[in-house]
């Protein structure tokens, strides 16, 4: 919403409104608007930690379940279809949210450069939100038309207390995994004859893989500063925080 930045006086204030901005495309155009006046230094680089929610506003739909109560989709045929665009808008949404308690929660006290890298990951999740909820109409639906699972907001919710972790659990796992799998993704798509949204996953792909790297950047940076060997560290973070297995393949380009 353009009238946002008037009454935003620092980043913390602007990260707070998009987490709880409710409406999945406005909490989008919200987070857009922030990164705007942001890059364009309208705002000051003051933080809000102390006022951030435990978990961000949200839409009344989709119904959110347990990952164990999603329904099996083949994602086969234009419904399939739909419902791969739906889940991928999903994630987006709630890129847009993890971004945004990224900067109010851990920019306090990092160099500027560590805002920017968010503040820019978070406006270009709002992107893609728009860009798969704009399919999502073309193809005669919304989101909020399927359910969707509630477990990706847990990654956040484990990690607020520990920068690296959340690096490592988010960006380095989440977002790289996004990487290993959207190339097959785009090729089914294409195969299908549906073109435009491939062209949103490929888009997508390649802002993707700036997000991997701000995070791997960051925790390079953050593991040195504090004397830790970054590759054990790593490890054992996600062995800690990360409820699930990483299986090959793996997209090793894409990552590099």
């Amino acid at each position: 919403m353009e009238s946002g930045p008037l009454c935003w006086r620092n980043i913390g204030e602007g990260a707070l409104a998009a987490l709880q901005t409710a409406g999945a495309a406005d909490k989008a155009r919200t987070a857009a608007a922030v990164a705007r006046a942001w890059h364009e230094g309208r705002l000051e680089a003051a933080y809000a930690p102390d006022d951030l929610p435990s978990r961000p506003a949200r839409p009344a739909r989709p119904e959110l379940l347990s990952p164990t109560a999603m329904p099996k989709r083949t994602f086969k045929g234009e419904k399939g279809r739909f419902a791969l665009l739906h889940a991928l808008a999903h994630i987006e949404l709630n890129a847009i949210d993890l971004a945004f308690d990224m900067v109010a929660r851990f920019g306090a006290g990092l160099p500027r450069a560590f805002t920017d890298d968010w503040v820019k990951v978070g406006g270009e999740e709002a992107k893609h939100f728009l860009a798969l909820e704009n399919r999502l109409q073309a193809l005669g639906g919304a989101y909020g038309d399927l359910p969707a699972h509630d477990g990706l907001w847990e990654a956040a919710e484990k990690t607020q207390h520990d920068l690296l972790a959340r690096l490592a659990v988010v960006p380095m796992v989440l977002e790289a995994r996004g990487l290993d799998v959207t190339p097959k993704t785009v090729e089914r798509l294409n195969s299908a004859g549906d073109h435009e949204s491939a062209a949103i996953l490929e888009m997508i792909y390649e802002e993707e893989k700036g997000h991997v790297l701000a995070g791997t950047r960051w925790f390079m940076a953050l593991t040195a500063e504090a004397g830790l060997a970054p590759h054990a560290h790593f490890h054992a973070l996600v062995r800690k925080y990360f409820r699930g297995s990483l299986k090959p393949p793996f997209n090793a380009d894409a990552r590099h």
